[in-house]
């Protein structure tokens, strides 16, 4: 049986828009889908806070390369550069209705240990926890939230 990357390498929430995501201890860093079809456009937030409650929780101007494509796997992905902001921005074209952006742990502030992007559209976020602390048999994974 071959290695699976669910447990070993990653840990998935599907349903992950306004929702803390673990990342000091549990994974080096979070990779956040994103996808409003219809050519909408979406403004996506990141915040980052100590606990899951999200206390102290502020804004985490991370993000200064974001990826955009069609999502329907028909185009490739577009690389966006924007000076770093905790926001990103899609525009209104069916090219931009997928978004990608990437948080590493070591960009959260010192005491901060969970992350989470918020939709202000109805944009789906799916987390990706990547490069998990410990790898687990997925039924043994920790919620990503914990």
């Amino acid at each position: 049986m071959s290695q699976r990357a669910l447990g070993r390498l990653i840990n998935v929430t599907p349903a992950a828009d306004g929702v803390w995501i673990a990342l000091k201890g549990a994974a080096a860093g979070v990779t956040f889908s994103c996808y409003l079809g219809g050519a909408a456009g979406d403004t996506y937030t990141l915040q980052e806070a100590k606990d899951n409650s999200g206390t102290g929780a502020q804004n985490l101007a991370n993000v200064a390369e974001y990826w955009t494509n069609t999502g329907n796997a028909s185009d490739a992905w577009t690389r966006r550069t924007q000076a770093a902001a905790a926001t990103v921005v899609t525009a209104a074209a069916a090219t931009q209705n997928a978004m990608v952006c990437e948080v590493e742990g070591t960009s959260l502030s010192d005491g901060y240990k969970y992350v989470k992007l918020t939709s202000t559209g109805a944009g789906t976020v799916t987390a990706i926890q990547r490069d998990l602390g410990v790898q687990r048999a997925p039924a043994m994974l920790p919620a990503t939230g914990v």
